[in-house]
């Protein structure tokens, strides 16, 4: 048996034909158990959009759908799901692969960083074969198509491709707003190169908006703004309201981790004061929740950890986001699941695989503590708000809160990352002395004669470049040598 699963988490093929067959059987149970039993695998987001679906292809607005809070780019890709029959299923099953093209890229960025392709592809399948992303991706929730957009952007950013990945962010954050604190991080990480000599501060301001930099906000504006355009052409207000404006003032309580689950349920009952223009003004507490979450997510983080290590910075800003959000579902983890497996190779979590156990237990057990308790609330009908549903909601935030504070302590041990300018050519990126270098096989006739003493395998980092031998000048395969004066 450790053999066999030896081979399969070594194995390309196997490891994403295992994926595939998950999903698959998921699938086609998901199927079966909606027709017999009246608690639905599908999710109730599912049915929003393809109901949107339908209404776009009735030449309708989507957003004549009640509770349909997306871009009207997903019930364009969804239109298929109108045609009826087996076709209902098809947004479930482009959800699932995009699943699979998510672990790809996870794979080449694994690569990227100098990771040989059989450890990669074991800590790509945390996220390829992972049944919770698995049910979530085919129970129907889009979250998987927006990870393949951000996993895209990471890897066109790690290759330099700085037009791309302003396209691609752009696109991120009209599809969800969240992605956006991305942009603080790869700004922050597009250093510019030190001269070396002593800069004033206006000079040190101007060098911040390097050509990079200017080229990254003005491609993610415009392509931002161009898409937002093109939709408020079509569907007008609804499309601003639903799709941007709605996240400032949800109180969602339903399916809510965070703690101001029973804040924003008791706020649900409360009455809306009146404004001069006739529409209705909130203001409560939770309001003030996007204080915290957004001076973590999108200032403190990026600036203390960008430069170390871009995807791990990435996946605590998604967690701190996530855990400080005033709504937090089950769909939400997979925004930081997917930068899981690029952080752990090199983390305290699988340095210390007890450390690692206990947060992953404590992650599942508070989820399943707050599971109960919202079951009995939702389904028994029985107010478990205080103190069971708050006490295991205060209990996940603190996991999370702890998760994040290990993962932060992690990024900030490790070096800051020297501008990788060779990735601009799509020259291989540089392998920091965090990761492992595979070994150079050298023929005889390939090696330079005249080297005085062994050869260190200790990464050089910023030591000087040793010079001694720089008289022996090395001729080509007839092992000449060539004594300089």
């Amino acid at each position: 048996m450790p053999s066999l699963l030896a081979y399969v988490f070594s194995s390309r093929t196997a490891v994403f034909f295992s994926a595939l067959l998950l999903r698959a059987v998921l699938l086609v149970y998901g199927i079966y158990q909606d027709s017999v039993s009246a608690i639905k695998y599908t999710d109730i987001d599912y049915y929003v959009f393809t109901d949107a679906a339908r209404a776009v292809a009735r030449h309708s607005s989507p957003y004549d759908r009640a509770t349909y809070r997306y871009t009207p780019l997903l019930a364009w890709i969804l239109l298929p799901t109108s045609w009826g029959g087996l076709w209902f299923h098809f947004g479930k099953v482009l959800f699932a692969l995009s699943d699979l093209i998510a672990g790809w890229l996870i794979l080449m960025v694994l690569k990227r960083r100098g990771m040989r392709e059989p450890e990669a592809l074991k800590y790509a399948s945390v996220w390829l074969v992972n049944p919770m992303v698995a049910n979530i991706s085919t129970r129907g929730s889009s979250e998987g198509l927006l990870c393949v957009l951000v996993m895209t952007l990471l890897w066109a950013f790690e290759t330099r491709r700085v037009t791309l990945s302003g396209i691609l962010l752009g696109l991120c954050v009209h599809s969800k707003i969240y992605p956006f604190i991305y942009g603080a991080s790869m700004l922050w990480a597009l250093e510019t190169r030190s001269s070396g000599s002593m800069n004033t501060k206006a000079q040190s301001v101007f060098k911040f908006f390097n050509a990079d930099r200017i080229l990254l906000v003005s491609t993610s504006l415009l392509t931002f703004t161009a898409l937002n355009v093109l939709m408020y052409n079509n569907y007008g207000l609804p499309f601003l309201q639903h799709t941007f404006l709605h996240h400032l003032t949800r109180i969602d309580h339903r399916h809510n981790f965070s703690p101001y689950n029973t804040l924003l349920y008791l706020s649900s009952a409360q009455t809306t004061v009146p404004s001069f223009s006739g529409s209705s003004l909130r203001f409560s507490f939770e309001s003030l929740a996007f204080i915290p979450q957004l001076l973590l997510s999108a200032v403190l983080l990026p600036v203390g950890l960008a430069k170390r290590h871009l995807p791990a910075t990435m996946l605590a800003q998604t967690l701190a986001f996530v855990t400080f959000n005033k709504v937090c579902t089950s769909q939400y983890f997979l925004w930081y699941l997917i930068f899981l497996p690029l952080y752990l190779a090199d983390s305290s979590l699988t340095a210390r695989p007890a450390l690692g156990v206990t947060a992953l237990a404590l992650w599942v057990l508070g989820q399943a503590a707050w599971l109960q308790q919202g079951y009995q609330l939702e389904f028994l009908g029985r107010s478990t708000f205080v103190p069971g549903l708050f006490a295991a909601s205060l209990a996940f935030f603190a996991i999370n809160c702890w998760i994040l504070g290990i993962v932060v302590q992690d990024v900030v041990e490790k070096p800051i990352e020297a501008p990788n300018t060779s990735r601009l050519t799509g020259a291989r990126a540089p392998i920091s002395a965090s990761t492992p270098t595979p070994e150079v096989k050298r023929t005889a006739s390939e090696r330079v004669i005249g080297t005085v003493g062994p050869t260190s395998t200790r990464p050089r980092g910023n030591s000087t470049l040793d010079i001694s031998d720089i008289t022996n000048v090395h001729l080509g395969p007839r092992n000449r040598v060539l004594k300089s004066n």
